[in-house]
């Protein structure tokens, strides 16, 4: 099969995914999931606590594999885990007893670049997210919101073609997030790369999405897809002033709420 720009950089094909509990049951976190996302698309997932939001992610790494259907990146079948695939997760992946410049050196030391290389292109990093001056510094001498943008750093320096983003800004305060939302649409739409992006935060997905997928309570299956047809570039911290925006939060939140509301009460009957 020849793979061309047009291939999806992601697909999931009636996914399912069933594993057992410890006390020995069987448990299915998806089912019949379908997914697509294109090259240089920005997709966000939304959807009710435990839901299957990082089971998703985790198929696309190939740390989990489907138990029916198929999981597709480039157009060819996931085998281990992929290079090309950058991560950003809730806590920080940083190593603590490393500067800030070795974090951000790290991926491609490990890859076989020489030092000085990567010590230059390191720099540079640090200067797009505006840290060349914390260069020397320890992560626990800098600001939640200045790490992120050190493990922002750390994840784009390796030019993934892939991004995978597991509630990266769900720690940091109301304004340091929205900076970082700016500092993330900047870095992404340098970079070209097809961006999954797992959020609890209705309108953190719209306002960075090209289209938000909302799942169901779990088995989670795909309940919407919305697009999203607010112009590009875009000013995270602004755009939720907008009227289009405030119109498809409060869709999108409907949507989503009726699948709050069953996984809570799902919830309530395992508990009594």
């Amino acid at each position: 099969m020849t793979h061309t720009a047009d291939t999806p950089a992601i697909e999931l094909i009636n996914v399912s995914r069933r594993f057992l509990t410890p006390d020995g049951k069987s448990m299915t976190a998806l089912r019949d999931f379908n997914m697509t996302i294109q090259r240089g698309e920005f997709v966000a997932v939304v959807g009710p606590t435990g839901c299957g939001k990082s089971t998703t992610l985790n198929l696309i790494t190939g740390l989990a594999k489907p138990s029916a259907g198929e999981v597709r990146l480039m157009g060819a079948p996931v085998n281990g885990i992929d290079p090309r695939i950058g991560f950003a997760f809730q806590t920080d992946a940083l190593f603590p007893w490393k500067s800030v410049i070795d974090n951000v050196m790290a991926g491609p030391l490990f890859r076989g670049m020489k030092r000085e290389a990567a010590h230059a292109k390191g720099m540079q990093w640090l200067a797009r997210v505006h840290l060349s001056a914390h260069a020397s510094k320890y992560p626990h001498q800098l600001s939640g919101g200045m790490r992120k943008r050190v493990s922002l750093a750390q994840t784009f320096i390796n030019e993934p073609q892939i991004l995978l983003m597991d509630e990266p800004f769900s720690a940091l305060d109301v304004q340091t997030r929205a900076m970082m939302h700016d500092e993330l649409l900047g870095l992404w739409s340098q970079s070209g790369a097809s961006v999954v992006f797992v959020t609890h935060d209705l309108d953190e997905a719209i306002a960075l999405a090209d289209k938000v997928y909302v799942l169901t309570s779990g088995p989670a299956t795909v309940k919407s897809v919305y697009p999203v047809d607010i112009p590009r570039p875009r000013v995270a911290s602004e755009i939720r002033y907008d009227k289009a925006f405030i119109e498809m939060s409060r869709t999108i939140w409907e949507d989503l709420r009726d699948e709050v509301q069953r996984s809570a009460v799902r919830d309530e009957a395992m508990v009594n």
